[in-house]
């Protein structure tokens, strides 16, 4: 049974300013009385919902529970009431106020798929495709990579789910065809077997399939990506005790993206019944939870952002000090070998393969970063973290240089 929360109350005056963007965070508020209106120095897309929060509403969950810097400034547009909340009361606040964080957490999985699809109508020049029909695209791109695996469980996903799709007769005819060299594919779980095991490279689950399951990793890590014109994107590679497939879960919407095991791994899997018995009696998971999301909603507005540095060397470097940032490397530290290689790093800043050669050309006449081999996949090697900082902070330099420079010259056109 769970003591009684002392939590804070604190007003604020109109027009004050609550967090500020880039400060650090130590706690977040819902609002009891009064409005408030969130902002950004750059906004990349339109906030879903608008920016102006009411009673019930709260805001500074993403950079407190991730212990990020603050994504947003916070200014009170009337007096307020606030109730404010450290990160470590967040798990007794779970369990003295089940819906609190069911809000939250149900927020957070819907901020996620927004911003999400609008990272990948600006990197990948694409609109994000979630229905089953899409389940046959990405059995044909694995086909096309020898990886039949995964080729098979999506076309067997797809006759599955699509038993009239106008690609049905010829998603057997190529199941029957790459049967025999796809090896441990794990078709179908019974409802009641949570603890399960992926041999390496095998098909979690696949875009555009219906979700009923959110996983926990045991041991072991998984890859999440996407398949968009002909490519895969790799989105995130995930380890020991990491939550994925939760917005399906939250949401009932189909799959927004692949869940492929890395390499051998152990995942617990718990379903939508097992999950809200979860948020009342296990806050630890449910806060693991709103964290890993607090993190990914953050992740996504760093891309976001990443997507208005014009040169794309800058937009790699970017992308890799985003990389640092989220694993929270110190720029002290000496070396540092990312989990993803060239071909991911070209997907991350949506350039085309061909341009991205180039690109990745230039980048590599910095004899600071290097290409090396480990268990048998190419990974991205840095000799000198602090390189990637300045390189980054000189090309955002640049950047708000020509911003700067478009504007004043608008300013001056004739009217």
């Amino acid at each position: 049974m769970a003591g009684p929360l002392q939590l804070t109350f604190v007003n604020y005056k109109k027009d004050s300013y609550i967090v500020v963007e880039g400060k650090s965070a130590d706690r977040f508020y819902i609002i009891r009385q009064g409005k408030v209106r969130l902002f950004k120095d750059v906004e990349v897309v339109e906030e879903e919902g608008g920016s102006v929060l009411g009673p019930g509403d709260f805001f500074g969950v993403v950079s407190t529970m991730s212990s990020h810097s603050q994504i947003e400034t916070a200014q009170a547009m009337t007096d307020v009431t606030l109730i404010s909340v450290m990160k470590d009361q967040y798990g007794q606040l779970i369990q003295n106020n089940t819906p609190v964080a069911m809000k939250i957490i149900l927020q957070f999985s819907k901020r996620m798929r927004y911003l999400d699809e609008a990272l990948t109508r600006l990197t990948l020049k694409s609109n994000a495709q979630e229905d089953a029909s899409h389940l046959y695209k990405v059995a044909e791109y694995y086909t096309r990579q020898s990886q039949y695996n995964q080729a098979y469980y999506a076309y067997h996903r797809y006759i599955k789910y699509c038993p009239r799709g106008e690609n049905i007769n010829k998603a057997r005819e190529l199941l029957m065809k790459i049967g025999p060299y796809a090896q441990s594919v794990n078709l179908d779980y019974k409802a009641d077997e949570f603890n399960r095991v992926y041999p390496k490279d095998n098909m979690i689950f696949s875009e555009g399939e219906p979700g009923e399951e959110l996983f926990i990793i045991q041991k072991g890590s998984v890859k999440i990506a996407k398949i968009v014109d002909n490519n895969e994107v790799l989105l995130a590679v995930l380890k020991s005790g990491d939550i994925f497939g939760e917005m399906a879960l939250l949401e009932s919407k189909p799959r927004a993206a692949c869940a492929v095991a890395y390499e051998e791994c152990q995942v617990m899997a718990v379903n939508r019944a097992n999950f809200e018995r979860m948020v009342g009696t296990q806050p630890q998971i449910v806060a693991r939870l709103t964290t890993l999301l607090a993190e990914r909603i953050w992740f996504i507005y760093k891309q976001l952002a990443n997507t208005l540095i014009n040169d794309p060397i800058g937009r790699m470097y970017d992308a890799l000090l985003i990389q640092l940032e989220k694993n929270r490397v110190t720029i002290s530290t000496s070396t540092y070998t990312f989990d993803f290689g060239p071909k991911e790093l070209v997907n991350m800043v949506g350039i085309p393969q061909n341009e991205g050669v180039l690109v990745l050309r230039k980048l590599m006449e910095n004899k600071k970063i290097q290409i090396i081999k480990d268990k048998e996949k190419d990974k991205i090697h840095s000799m000198d973290v602090e390189d990637i900082a300045k390189q980054t902070d000189f090309y955002r330099k640049m950047q708000r240089i020509e911003k700067s420079r478009r504007e004043g010259a608008s300013w001056s056109l004739p009217k």
